[in-house]
């Protein structure tokens, strides 16, 4: 029996942000369902979920799969409800626990035009990796936030995330706040600069990579990594680099870089520019990450690992990631909140870490494909799984370390190697 007051706590419901980015059709379909079928705030809140990933994956839409399996259940005692909400919520798992499908026509993704602002504020740039965790094996990343937030439209950033406002804020006196970083001239130090924003996606803008370039100067116990999916490398060509600064792509097959990297260089193009500061002395890196599961991802990502291998020599390569799609509750929340077509919502939600990912199963399967498919350069390149626990370690590469500390000197005692001999080679 429906609840007299049903009316009133449905306009309460209605309230949710989530249920209000639908379309209106689909709004009435769902206050029309909940009203004949009585139901609760969790399985509004559930359906009204349901509803957008169904949205984003560019599946039939809510009404026509509850219409569809609505006359499958006859009548009795109230169940229902329970027995199609049971075969929804199940549809719904059983696609999240097989391979994403994408079609060869990508969606079209309109680009948000963001401000971009000066930062003059008096606040930390240096700190840890964002992502950094005890619960997994970790590298010991720092970073510098010379830029907060990120134009290139990722459906998967988490980035959002972490500046509410939507603008890209770019550091106005960046080598001053470099300049009072207190490093230990002892130790090691592995520096990162694009966890906040795409290292070169703005250029030079307010002196931010020559302001960088310094730092690294200045501080020879640095490794400094600059990371993105751009092909924005013309400042880098037109200077002179310290040797201790490496550049990393991030690297995904055509398919994926179509459908949930929209605004990036293609990988053609990332390619191009990684191949173009090698031949200047750079060393360059790539990271694997997110390696999506989706239907022919073993071949993409194979053929993806052959051209790598084909364009340049492991003496080139200062490092290789492999990670996989991993989300927090938040941004969670706010790719839903987004609704861009996109498949990355389209995976278990295992917990792991305590964020969502895939099966571990499923990570064995994908992070095998490309570690595999670099079997040639295994004793030559340093390779590491980003944010991934001890299990998959062994179970995919055969060893972990004992240590995040162990980690972190290994990495920076290969990469270092590297570039001394590159940078030898150079000036001999």
């Amino acid at each position: 029996m429906i609840p007299k007051n049903y009316s009133a706590k449905f306009t309460e419901f209605s309230k949710n942000k989530l249920f209000q980015s639908l379309d209106q059709p689909l709004q009435v379909f769902i206050q029309n369902t909940g009203e004949s079928y009585g139901l609760t705030f969790q399985e509004l809140n559930q359906l009204t979920e349901i509803a957008v990933d169904y949205h984003m994956w560019n599946e039939p839409s809510i009404e026509e799969k509850w219409n569809q399996i609505e006359p499958l259940f006859l009548s009795k005692n109230g169940s229902k409800k329970k027995a199609i909400l049971g075969k929804i919520k199940q549809d719904w798992v059983s696609l999240k626990e097989n391979p994403s499908t994408y079609e060869n026509n990508a969606p079209k993704v309109k680009s948000i035009v963001r401000k971009v602002k000066n930062h003059t504020e008096d606040h930390d740039i240096f700190g840890l990796c964002p992502v950094a965790s005890e619960k997994t094996v970790c590298c010991n990343l720092k970073t510098i936030d010379a830029i907060q937030g990120c134009g290139l439209g990722c459906s998967y950033c988490s980035i959002q995330t972490f500046y509410e406002d939507g603008a890209i804020g770019i550091e106005a006196n960046l080598s001053e706040k470099l300049d009072n970083i207190k490093l230990d001239p002892n130790k090691n130090y592995h520096i990162g600069s694009g966890q906040s924003s795409d290292s070169l996606a703005m250029g030079n803008r307010n002196g931010v990579l020559d302001a960088q370039l310094d730092f690294a100067r200045k501080n020879p116990n640095i490794i400094l990594e600059f990371k993105t999916k751009s092909k924005n490398i013309d400042y880098f060509l037109s200077v002179a680099l310290p040797p201790n600064i490496m550049v990393c792509w991030s690297i995904n097959p055509q398919t994926i870089i179509n459908n949930e990297e929209h605004f990036t260089a293609s990988l053609d193009q990332r390619l191009n520019a990684a191949r173009q500061l090698s031949n200047k002395g750079v060393i360059v890196g790539f990271h694997f990450h997110p390696i999506v599961y989706y239907e022919g991802f073993e071949k993409d990502y194979t053929e993806v690992v052959q051209t790598i291998l084909s364009t340049f020599s492991s003496n080139e390569i200062g490092m290789i990631s492999l990670g996989t799609l991993t989300f927090i509750k938040p941004a969670i929340k706010s790719l839903r909140s987004l609704g861009i077509p996109s498949k990355v919502l389209q995976i278990p939600m295992v917990n792991a870490a305590g964020k969502f990912s895939y099966s571990m199963e499923i990570k064995e399967k994908i992070f095998s494909t490309v570690w595999n498919a670099f079997t040639p350069w295994h004793d030559n390149v340093f390779f590491y799984f980003c944010m991934e626990d001890e299990k998959l370690w062994n179970s995919v590469m055969g060893k972990c370390y004992n240590s995040n500390d162990e980690f972190e000197d290994a990495l920076f005692s290969s990469v270092t190697g590297k570039m001394t001999s590159q940078y030898a080679s150079l000036s001999g």
